[in-house]
């Protein structure tokens, strides 16, 4: 006996768990691909920005924003553009830019943790209805019944709770390890915020135009 035809033993709950894990695995990969690309050295970026805006080269410092593909450069960028700017403003503006970081981070997690809080449900279920069903198969039987009967309904009980558990407890585990990789990028942004917002108040003496292209 193969592991479809054993699935096929679950009932109908299987279709909406099989869903459930074409999800997950969608939402894990998708995530996993963009917080790879989001991963740099902020620590050695925000030092090539000071070095840049030491040098009085906020053009550079901006270009140079836009081609890091992460979360701190596009803060980088929203900062140094208001460089010349009161302090209020650049810092409003380090909010807000990582405020859409922050979204953009999350997105997607509160999918995976609804799935790795349901499927084990909808096994459960499937566990419900299969004993439900195996019950009423005994009671129409008058009781008269051997473990050939009940095969179907305890089938379907055991192989959606089988079913539902193991697409809930990977995806359990991966939005824990997800939810981690986010808030180490949420922590960095804020530490590294609050030097950049230091930088560019001590330094907003500069002049060089700044490109908004």
């Amino acid at each position: 006996m193969n592991l479809l035809s054993i699935l096929v033993k679950g009932g109908i709950l299987i279709i909406p768990i099989f869903v459930c894990s074409l999800i997950a695995l969608a939402v894990i990969i998708e995530r996993w691909l963009f917080l790879r690309k989001a991963r740099i050295n902020a620590r050695s970026f925000i030092l090539q920005i000071k070095s840049l805006f030491l040098k009085e080269k906020i053009s550079d410092a901006v270009v140079l924003c836009k081609r890091t593909t992460a979360p701190i450069a596009k803060i980088t960028k929203a900062a140094v553009e208001r460089y010349n700017r009161p302090r209020e403003e650049i810092k409003e503006a380090i909010e807000s830019a990582g405020k859409i970081e922050i979204y953009q981070l999350e997105k997607n997690l509160g999918i995976l943790g609804t799935i790795a809080a349901i499927a084990p449900l909808l096994g459960f279920l499937g566990t419900v209805t299969g004993m439900i069903r195996a019950f009423i198969q005994v009671q129409n039987l008058g009781g008269n019944v051997d473990a050939s009967v009940l095969a179907g309904g305890i089938w379907e009980a055991l192989v959606t709770t089988a079913a539902g558990l193991a697409v809930g407890i990977p995806s359990l585990i991966f939005y824990n390890w997800l939810q981690s990789k986010v808030e180490y990028f949420v922590f960095e942004m804020e530490e590294n915020s609050t030097a950049l917002l230091d930088m560019l108040i001590q330094g907003g003496g500069s002049t060089d135009e700044i490109s908004n292209e």
